[in-house]
């Protein structure tokens, strides 16, 4: 039988914090000091609500559903889980209803975003702290961070969430894949059944490919770019069985780097995966 399109985008969530290891996220076998395993199973549950808004063809504009989805996430107590992650989704859910989920239907999704969309999307940043590099001086009233009190300056520049992210996109990995075509999403869907074992086993294997490929957004934001290369050198160096990927995990860990944003396209990987028929 088939999953109804939110509850395949809920299990892509619950699939990528179950995936163990994912150096430097939480795993099964690893929580942070204040952000744990359970923590983005409650994540997970509580933005189900706002997935079944993306999941309806006529439901609300997808920034305004990612907004309900973000708050239904922020009911724990850890704070920020899938941001970044719902951000991905929230497009590639709608593409999904709307028939064959492929790049050019998702992308044709994120181009037709308006302006509710993008009031969506900085309201959502009310709900939990999330992590953003400084906007360039000339944008400052565009700064996520300023939630709704950046939206009258969104309506006066007619500005669409697509257009938002844009301006995002050289340092924002997400932003990015709204901007390309999702390329890298849809990579990691492409390697998940090309693997052997159980989705767990591959999805570990695909999210040290997608580590060791592109220097991880988040940790360049938190960390500088020069951690960032030396992340996706250690990740290479794991994915090509020269460490232990359990001891990199322990290790990025104990030294406080999250490379979210690569978890976070695991986690559309995923749900592409699933819509193609990849079995749990």
């Amino acid at each position: 039988m088939t999953r109804p399109v939110a509850q395949q985008a809920e299990l892509a969530l619950l699939l990528e914090v179950a995936t163990t290891p994912t150096p430097g996220n939480v795993d099964r076998h690893r929580d942070h000091d204040t952000l744990r395993f359970e923590h983005f199973l409650a994540g997970a549950v509580g933005a189900s609500e706002g997935l079944g808004d993306l999941a309806d063809p006529d439901g609300p504009p997808i920034g305004v559903a990612f907004e309900h989805a973000v708050s239904g996430m922020s009911n724990q107590s850890g704070g920020n889980t899938q941001f970044g992650g719902l951000l991905l989704l929230a497009p590639l859910v709608r593409a999904a209803v709307l028939g064959d989920l492929t790049p050019e239907r998702a992308t044709a999704v994120a181009e037709g975003t308006g302006v509710e969309d993008a009031a969506g999307f900085y309201r959502a940043f009310e709900h939990v702290d999330v992590a953003v590099a400084d906007p360039p001086e000339d944008m400052d009233a565009l700064d996520v961070r300023r939630g709704r009190d950046a939206v009258p300056e969104i309506r006066d520049r007619n500005l669409s969430l697509f257009d938002v992210l844009a301006r995002s996109a050289d340092h924002d990995g997400i932003a990015r894949e709204w901007t390309t075509g999702f390329e890298r999403t849809f990579d990691a869907a492409d390697r998940l059944p090309a693997r052997d074992g159980p989705l767990l086993d591959r999805a570990a294997d695909v999210f040290l490919d997608l580590l060791a490929a592109d220097p991880d957004t988040f940790v360049a934001i938190n960390h500088g770019q020069e951690t960032a290369n030396d992340i996706r050198e250690r990740a290479e160096a794991a994915r090509d069985g020269r460490i232990d990927p359990e001891t990199l995990a322990d290790e990025l860990v104990a030294e406080g780097i999250n490379p979210g944003t690569t978890a976070d396209i695991l986690a559309g990987g995923l749900f592409v995966a699933l819509e193609r028929g990849a079995e749990v």
